[in-house]
């Protein structure tokens, strides 16, 4: 089976500037990281879940910090649209961190994953149609590529786990830096016990 190439924070293998393409690339990256936990087994299915755990955190940080406040600041209505996406993303969080804490061979973990992957889907829709279609309509070159290396910035920044209740950019500015440490910290001690 191909190794799936899941986008790393800082990963400029292929320079993003436009963040709607980047984001969308992104939305099909965890689309494909689902595949990849429903057919794989074993340690292979555990890692591919700890990749597909660690691209929704980073992601959804970065629509939190950059995404959203320009929604809310440019386009019609965004306030309403970012405040429906926000409770779409801590639904999904808490159900991710709920799973996160699973083994990914216990009995509930498929159905589990299966819901999950019914939540993110539904917000990815929602983003790309309520959100996504809107940015491309309101920012010149300058600003896509401006909010694509935001992001960038963000997902370097952002923790590797789901942290519900911290769907805001504030919440993200005071909770990140200390969040991202300690995932980061729990991440490396997981690869030095053999764990992910």
């Amino acid at each position: 089976m191909a190794e799936t190439h899941t986008p790393q924070a800082g990963d400029d293998a292929a320079p993003d500037v436009d963040v709607v393409a980047l984001l969308m690339r992104q939305h099909g990256d965890i689309r494909n990281l689902f595949d990849e936990v429903e057919a794989v087994s074993g340690d292979a299915r555990q890692d591919a879940f700890r990749r597909l755990v660690r691209l929704l955190a980073v992601h959804e940080t970065a629509e939190e910090e950059v995404v959203h406040p320009f929604v809310r600041r440019n386009v019609t209505g965004g306030d309403v649209v970012v405040d429906e996406r926000l409770r779409e993303e801590r639904s999904a969080k808490e159900t991710l961190s709920a799973l996160d804490g699973l083994d990914t061979g216990d009995p509930k973990f498929m159905p589990q994953l299966l819901a999950l992957r019914t939540e993110v889907q539904e917000h990815a829709r929602a983003e790309e149609r309520y959100e996504f279609i809107h940015i491309r309509r309101s920012a010149d070159t300058a600003a896509l590529a401006s909010l694509a290396k935001g992001v960038k910035a963000a997902e370097a920044m952002a923790p590797t786990h789901p942290h519900p209740g911290t769907e805001s950019a504030t919440a993200n500015v005071a909770l990140g830096p200390v969040a991202a440490l300690m995932d980061r910290t729990r991440d490396a001690v997981r690869r030095a016990m053999g764990r992910e």
